[in-house]
């Protein structure tokens, strides 16, 4: 089954139409964002006639598809280092922030009932807790009614986002897991079935019995995924909730991170949500097509500026106005019209 969705908000522009709407935007990426990027781009093309192309195919994927020069922006959850940029000759910048949740499909196990802490989950996925009721997930929820039955780890097949948040997290949660495993878009997974984007590991959980897998809140909700709390940081129980996320996200220092540079996964706070996460874009400086790319720019400030109830309303994070302004001043300086 091919899981990768497309949006296409503007359909093909006919060639007779005017040049201010002959610059269609085409960009690839991250299934992270997919969610707030489809609702955005409804609304623009109701507001302004201009569509929007969006082809969520993961955050490897994106980072290619920019670096081929074959869309006007990539969207990574993945963010790339100041020297890959410079190399690349590509801008980066956030454009949302979110969440990644743990999800299983258990008889009689409610969302949030169950929970977990990094050590546990990695060793899930390492391999070495096969069942559900092994003593450690038994130590963390003594009242939760846990059947013997093998657990099915499910994970991404294709480079992802993320995944690289969700093993950046277990590589900090557990020492184990740092040195066996580590972490990347794409890594060496010691067990589990694979699913395409965050589409299919959803569907995947839905469709299995005693799995496991890991998915943007989102996609929880809107499939209506059995997620888990997690013990964060300073050692608390929490659940996925906004203020979780925004706990966490209050810690990022953009103004001082190279190409907004910033992980935002196990971060202090009593009530950090441990696996949050910002979504990036990616565009060439020196663009060939100009047009397309300040199409693309044209786009991202309206979604900047009337985005934000949408994005909350799918549980994502608007980033501040401070970011914003500091965003827009790397557009004038680095972009190129």
């Amino acid at each position: 089954m091919n899981f990768i969705k497309t949006i296409v908000a503007a359909g093909l522009v006919a060639a007779t139409t005017t040049a201010a709407f002959a610059a269609d935007i085409t960009g690839a990426g991250a299934t992270f964002p997919f969610p707030i990027y489809s609702k955005w781009a409804d609304a623009y093309k109701k507001e302004t006639g201009n569509g929007l192309n969006y082809q969520s195919i993961g955050s490897g994927g994106g980072i290619k598809q920019i670096q081929a020069k074959t869309v006007t922006f990539g969207a990574s959850d993945a963010p790339l280092k100041a020297e890959q940029l410079e190399k690349d000759g590509l801008a980066q910048w956030p454009m949302v922030m979110g969440a990644i949740v743990p999800v299983v499909n258990l008889e009689g196990v409610k969302p949030g009932e169950l929970v977990f802490d990094g050590e546990t989950l990695a060793n899930i996925y390492l391999g070495k807790i096969t069942k559900w009721d092994d003593a450690a997930i038994k130590k963390l929820n003594p009242n939760v009614k846990l059947p013997s039955d093998a657990i099915t780890v499910v994970r991404r097949s294709d480079g992802s986002g993320t995944t690289f948040n969700f093993t950046n997290y277990l590589s900090k949660a557990s020492a184990d897991w740092k040195s066996k495993v580590g972490e990347g878009t794409a890594v060496e997974w010691p067990v589990g079935v694979g699913a395409k984007g965050n589409e299919g590991v959803s569907g995947n959980i839905s469709q299995t019995k005693n799995s496991i897998g890991y998915v943007e809140y989102a996609y929880a909700k809107q499939n209506k995924l059995t997620y888990t709390g997690l013990i964060n940081k300073a050692g608390k129980p929490v659940q996925p909730t906004v203020e979780g996320f925004q706990a966490a996200a209050s810690n990022a220092d953009w103004a001082k991170a190279p190409g907004y540079y910033v992980i935002l996964t196990d971060q202090p706070g009593d009530k950090s949500w441990p696996i949050t996460a910002a979504t990036f874009i990616l565009m060439h400086k020196d663009a060939t097509d100009k047009a397309a790319s300040q199409e693309a720019i044209k786009f991202f400030r309206w979604a900047f500026k009337n985005g934000g109830k949408a994005a909350e309303d799918l549980d994502y994070i608007p980033m501040p106005d401070s970011v914003v302004q500091l965003i827009e001043k790397t557009w004038a300086a680095e972009i190129k019209s």
